[in-house]
């Protein structure tokens, strides 16, 4: 709940994962799983399962530009986390609006290049576009370990690196910097949060397990869940990394592949 006693608004400008894993369909069980109120901006279809991504259908910047339009102008948002934004325009799109509507809405920028599988969700030439007009918008930016060394434009080979490449991303304009450690092969997973006040780390043991599918999209929509309801930052993020860890725990073993966490795991304590 926010400080008003409704829920947090949390918008969410995405693709979808027809899987149900990750994307949109992910964000909005996280966001209510946590409390919160999802809507939605979707900026892509996926055709897709926990074995790859099959097939991509762009939606054109002009209707999510609508989408948003209509949402913020009506129910209004506590917060706005982004993922799948696969090309210059639609990013510039997503820019404008808030730039346009809403210029202090806190923005939780999950800077989405690759599925789990692999296969490539932003245009090669998207990157200037998320480097100049995305980060320094961001109230904080998520990144994995390949998109941090994209955004960086240097190699990341453990926890020392990714301070550094944190201070690089948030030197073009982002408030704050989350880099996730899940790419290193350390036994002890380590998250860096880098903002003005200094560098925080977040450690835990690493889960032995193929079923983290949509790690990403789930802790940026749960770190955008806290900020739309009053937490500070770190808190947000702490809270953000308990629900994922117990979803990955929770993980009811579906498919062949890197198989979905499970997001409703707080109902299942109920």
């Amino acid at each position: 709940m926010s400080a008003s006693g409704k829920p947090g608004r949390v918008l969410i400008v995405a693709g979808s994962d027809s899987g149900g894993g990750a994307g949109i369909q992910a964000d909005i069980k996280s966001v209510t799983a946590l409390g919160g109120f999802a809507m939605t901006a979707i900026t892509a279809l996926t055709a897709q399962n926990t074995t790859g991504v099959y097939g991509v259908v762009p939606v054109e910047p002009n209707f999510i530009e609508q989408q948003m339009r209509l949402v913020l102008d009506d129910i209004g948002a506590d917060c706005l986390k982004t993922g799948m934004l696969h090309s210059s325009a639609v990013i510039e799109t997503v820019v404008d609006v808030l730039a346009d509507i809403a210029p202090d809405l806190p923005l939780v920028a999950d800077p989405v290049m690759f599925a789990k599988g692999g296969h490539a969700l932003l245009e090669p030439e998207a990157m200037d576009a998320l480097r100049g007009r995305l980060v320094p918008r961001a109230s904080v930016v998520t990144p994995n370990i390949p998109e941090a060394e994209a955004l960086a434009e240097m190699k990341i080979t453990g926890v020392e690196d990714m301070k550094a490449a944190g201070e690089v991303i948030r030197a073009l304009g982002a408030a704050a910097v989350l880099v996730k450690g899940g790419h290193l092969e350390d036994e002890t997973l380590t998250d860096v949060l880098v903002t003005s006040d200094g560098v925080e780390l977040f450690h835990d043991q690493r889960i032995d397990t193929k079923h983290t599918h949509g790690t990403g999209c789930t802790l940026a929509s749960s770190l955008a869940a806290g900020l739309a309801a009053g937490m500070g930052m770190t808190e947000a993020v702490q809270r953000a990394r308990g629900y994922v860890r117990a979803a990955i725990l929770a993980a009811p073993g579906f498919g062949s592949g890197h198989g979905p966490m499970d997001h409703g795991h707080p109902l299942r304590r109920v």
